[in-house]
């Protein structure tokens, strides 16, 4: 069973939109991952003093004390992009998943939405059929999925045969391996999106952080594309998250507010799990195992309940992420942090560079 949909209470801000717009050259945009996983750049940035350091991501076992404990999002992505024609006149026809609905369905966008009316049935590759079965807020679609039940245990199993990896659309260069886009620990099924955050780990580097004493757990959060969503409005408390679903087990969740009571700091891999934490916590901090949906949104005024520090990837300008980093480093820090990283060219977004607040 899921709990409801979690918000935060909107904090006021003077801050718009436009305050966290930064200038990025095209060339820092990474078209693909490092050459080694772990090997990639690491900026630290001290939340107290707003200085940083620039390491190397392996790196990171420095600033992990043994009584520390990273939580990270085994969400793994899902190849959700698939390309077909409409049953009717053979046109080209897109759909991304987004997510599965209670009912079995699938909430999808489509292009080109003019050939998507209730009812339009598409074909994809043969194997797979999808019908329209109802538009909804923003002009996505839910269809519902037909296939061979005896070939396909379920529509993962079709989606490893027909599907591609749903890549962000800064992302021009082509994938040669879908593994690339996923954690090391990527384990259930559900996301039109990497954590990217945790692309950085390898089992090696996660062996060696264990071994010094350092926590690890495991939530879900299947993200969708409501993360990603550009911000378009002026003020930023007016802007609308879409509801993604997350876990927090009992067992981690026990694991984590023991840790912290000890005075061990709690270390969110990426902006997802960072929400996760903060919406399965109670305003004394302490994280409740949970089933649920969340659509908070974290800006400069939240004020942090379960997490201390945040390993996060360069986020776009002006958008929830660079917002959620800011609330917990400070605007100031980050942009200037930003600045610098412009300057010094690291790589920016899912396949970029690192950076570790704390």
């Amino acid at each position: 069973m899921k709990d409801n949909v979690i918000l935060n209470e909107r904090v006021a801000t003077s801050l718009a939109t436009e305050d966290f717009y930064y200038d990025l050259p095209e060339e820092l945009i990474a078209q693909s991952p490092s050459d080694e996983r772990d090997g990639c750049r690491l900026m630290v940035l001290d939340i107290e003093s707003g200085g940083v350091e620039h390491r190397i991501f392996r790196d990171i076992i420095d600033y992990l004390n043994p009584e520390d404990m990273l939580v990270v999002n085994s969400s793994k992505v899902i190849p959700a992009r698939l390309l077909g024609k409409t049953e009717k006149t053979g046109g080209d026809m897109e759909l991304l998943l987004l997510r599965m609905l209670e009912n079995g369905e699938w909430e999808t966008l489509v292009r080109p939405g003019k050939r998507a009316k209730v009812g339009a049935s598409f074909d994809f590759s043969g194997i797979l059929r999808a019908t329209v079965t109802s538009i909804i807020e923003g002009g996505n679609r839910t269809v519902k999925f037909e296939y061979d039940i005896d070939k396909y245990k379920n529509i993962y199993e079709v989606l490893d045969a027909i599907g591609n990896m749903p890549l962000p659309p800064y992302i021009t260069k082509k994938l040669e391996n879908k593994e690339d886009y996923q954690t090391v620990y990527a384990k259930e099924e559900g996301s039109a999106a990497a954590p990217t955050a945790g692309l950085h780990f390898t089992d090696e580097l996660l062996d060696r952080i264990r071994a010094k004493g350092v926590g690890y757990g495991e939530v879900t959060l299947h993200v969708g594309l409501g993360t990603f969503r550009p911000v378009k409005v002026e003020r930023i408390e007016d802007h609308e998250m879409h509801g993604e679903y997350f876990h927090i087990s009992e067992e981690t969740a026990a694991e984590i507010n023991r840790r912290r009571a000890a005075g061990g700091r709690i270390i969110a891999v990426g902006t997802t799990s960072c929400r996760v934490l903060e919406s399965a916590s109670t305003p004394d901090g302490i994280v409740h195992p949970m089933n649920a949906e969340t659509a908070i949104f974290i800006y400069p005024g939240y004020k942090f309940k379960a997490i201390d520090a945040l390993i996060t990837n360069f986020h776009l300008p002006e958008s929830t992420l660079i917002m959620l980093v800011s609330a917990l480093a400070g605007k100031e820090n980050v942009m200037n942090a930003y600045e610098i990283a412009v300057k010094d060219k690291y790589r920016f977004f899912s396949f970029g560079d690192a950076m570790f607040i704390k």
